[in-house]
Parts: structure tokens; C-alpha cells; sequence
């Protein structure tokens, strides 16, 4: 059993202490409070003057299957022999020993979405994952988190190249079409044998797994939106750059958002309006907004960077700490494990040695399933 004393603790629940202790019992959060009866045979950690968030959660990245140092040896990250590959996981391509995972320990992030790239108009199935377990097994939230999808500029370069469709956005949308009309007839039938690529995309028209779609463009956003009410889809947009331009719409349409990767440069003409104001107006317009670096493309370890820096320009402090925790959380699914301080959740914490967005604040200890997997006290 495990206390951390003396803390600030940001619950990211109804109610915060400015200096509360945490009781840890067999992975899990046992109590939480000012007043917490802290058993004598406990192991405690004084946290005096320091601050305890629940870990943040990166819900869009390619940890682990665009390995960095590495070039094509650990780049698995796009299939780009065909434009549908639903029947894809990225789990099956994750090096748990990806440098990736420990950076994200240095910036406070114990829980990642790992999608494949956007080559594809169906990439395959993402996977959730926590940064850091005994076993690769431990580590795995879920191994079929969604299935990605992407529309605008990536497809048609990586085709269009090719001179095979997609050649235009025209052909994008007819691909995902016909793919999950495809796919609804063989749901419709009543002896069939496997299809694995129709399988995952039924998981989808059966509203088991959401559909997370790479889209930057206002347009392309406008795009999945419909087909995602054509086929009554769960839908994620992912990225949304230009989300700010079609609040309504987005609002109208019900579904949460993962804005990212910001702190980039505009290396495509879709990324022509890139913004930190983006989140902040898209929160405050009542959107479920997440905060992402798309890693490697922001390093993992800077997603508390892109929250301080989206701060800065307009977004709440609360917002922001939401779009790192409580929010994908809710995004990914999995809100009932992590993504704020309460009984009966994983003990996902990380002390940081002061408002983690200040910028001059680094994590000290960081705990996944009440192990503890990152200790910096010396630089405290």
C-alpha cells in the first residue's frame, strides 16, 4: 500500500485539496481526501509543495510503429499497397521498447492512442495503450480502439502518385462508400464466410468500435460528418484544424474532437490556418476537445507544451487540463480507468514539481498502476 501526502491534488472530479493525500492499494486509487486515515504499515511519499494530476492521455499518435532514430526498420506506420485496409491493427506493428514510450513518461503522459498513418482512406484499427508494464500485455487497454479512416490530402498524395484512386477527394468518399456498403451486405447475409476486412468494418456499422477520422480541412470535416450519418457511425474527428470554421455544424452533429498536432509547421496546404486559438474556441463553443502531438510528428513528451501554449492563446486553464485527461478519456472510452483522481480507478498519478502548465514544471514521480515507473526527485 502506497500514500502520497501533502500533495495539491487536481482531482479533475467536482473537488481539489490543496493538501491531501492519496491512499494507492493494488494498482488502484483506495481513497482520496484531506483527511485520509493512512495505515501504519503504508509506504509514504512526501509530495509537500508539489502538485498530483491524474496521467495525461494522448489521444492521437504512432507510438511505437513510427519509431524514431529508426528509418524504414521501424517505420510501419502506412501500408501504402492499398488505399482499404480495415482489416490492419496497429497493434500488431507496436515495439513496446519504442524510445516513444519513455518520453512520454518525461512529460507526465502514462496513456496513448496508437493509430495507423493516414495514407490509407481505411488505415485499420488503433490500439490503447498505457506507456510503461511489466509485460507488453500489461501495457494494452485495448487492443481495437477504433478504426481509423482519412480524408484530404494524404490519401490522394500517396494515390494519386500511384495514378490508382483515390485520385481526387471525389474518390475518397466513393472508396469509403462502397467499402462500408460492402460491408453491410455482408452483414445482411446469413451464411458467410470470414471476411476480416468486412468484420472490422461491420464492428463499425454496428456501432461497437467509433470511426476516427483524419480530417484537416473544413471540408473534409464536412465530408466525414456526412458519411459518419449515412452509415449512423460513431465518429471522432481527429486533427480538425479547421474545426473553428463549422461550430455549428460540429456542435449539431454531436461528436468530440482531437485537435493536433499544433506545435508543427505548416508543411501541407491543409494545414494553412494551424492554430493553438483552435482549441480554446472549439471548447468554448461546448465541444468535447482533446489535445494531441500525433507523435512523432510532436514529440510525445510536449503535449503539456501544446495545453500551455493553446492557453496562452484563449483557451481556459480548466480546458485545457480537461483536453489532457478527463476528455480523451471519454474520447477513447475508457473514463471508468483513468483520466481523473477517484476510488476505484488506475493509479495512473504523476507529481509535478509545480502547475504542470508552467512551463518551468517537470514531473518528479509518475505512477502507473500504483508502480512506480519515473522518479525525478533530484532536480525537485
Amino acid at each position: 500500500m502506497l500514500a502520497i501526502t501533502n500533495a495539491h491534488i487536481i482531482t479533475m472530479e467536482e473537488k481539489d485539496y490543496k493538501s491531501g493525500t492519496i491512499l494507492i492499494e493494488k494498482g488502484k486509487i483506495k481513497d482520496v481526501g484531506e483527511r485520509v486515515e493512512i495505515p501504519s504499515h503504508c509506504k509514504v511519499v512526501d509530495a509537500r509543495g508539489n502538485y498530483v494530476l491524474p496521467g495525461f492521455i494522448d489521444a492521437h499518435t504512432h507510438a511505437g510503429i513510427a519509431e524514431e532514430i529508426y528509418q524504414i526498420e521501424g517505420d510501419d506506420t502506412n501500408e501504402i499497397t492499398d488505399p482499404l485496409t480495415p482489416h490492419l491493427r496497429a497493434l500488431d506493428a507496436i515495439n513496446p521498447n519504442d524510445i516513444g514510450f519513455k518520453e512520454a513518461l518525461l512529460g507526465g503522459v502514462t496513456t496513448v492512442m496508437v493509430a495507423p498513418g493516414s495514407a490509407n482512406v481505411i488505415g485499420g484499427m488503433t490500439a490503447l495503450l498505457k506507456v510503461k508494464g511489466k509485460t507488453f500485455q500489461e501495457m494494452i487497454i485495448n487492443p481495437e480502439a477504433g478504426l481509423k479512416i482519412a480524408l484530404g490530402e494524404n490519401p490522394k498524395r500517396v494515390y494519386g502518385e500511384q495514378k490508382k484512386m483515390p485520385y481526387t477527394r471525389m474518390a475518397t468518399a466513393a472508396l469509403l462508400r462502397q467499402a462500408f456498403i460492402e460491408a453491410d451486405n455482408y452483414r445482411r447475409k446469413k451464411s458467410r464466410e470470414r471476411d476480416l476486412k468486412k468484420e472490422n468494418l461491420v464492428k463499425a456499422l454496428n456501432r461497437e468500435i467509433p470511426v476516427r477520422a483524419h480530417a484537416h480541412r473544413a471540408d473534409d470535416i464536412l465530408t466525414a460528418l456526412r458519411i459518419g450519418k449515412e452509415f449512423n457511425l460513431r465518429m471522432v474527428i481527429e486533427h480538425c484544424t479547421e474545426g473553428h470554421k463549422i461550430l455549428p455544424e460540429l456542435l449539431e452533429a454531436g461528436v468530440p474532437v482531437a485537435v493536433g498536432p499544433s506545435l508543427t509547421n505548416r508543411s501541407k496546404v491543409e494545414l494553412g490556418e494551424l492554430s493553438f486559438k483552435t482549441p480554446g474556441l472549439l471548447a468554448k463553443a461546448g465541444l468535447k476537445v482533446a489535445l494531441i502531438t500525433d507523435h512523432p510528428v510532436i514529440p510525445v513528451r510536449y503535449l503539456v507544451l501544446c495545453a500551455a501554449l493553446a492557453v496562452k492563446e484563449g483557451m481556459e486553464e480548466k480546458e485545457a487540463l480537461k483536453a489532457l485527461t478527463v476528455n480523451p478519456a471519454k474520447i477513447l472510452e475508457i473514463e471508468d480507468r483513468v483520466g481523473s483522481i477517484r476510488p476505484g480507478k488506475d493509479a495512473d498519478l504523476v507529481i509535478w514539481s509545480g502547475f504542470p502548465l508552467d512551463i518551468r514544471s517537470n514531473p518528479l514521480q509518475v505512477y502507473i498502476n500504483g508502480h512506480l515507473v519515473f522518479d525525478n526527485y533530484d532536480r525537485n
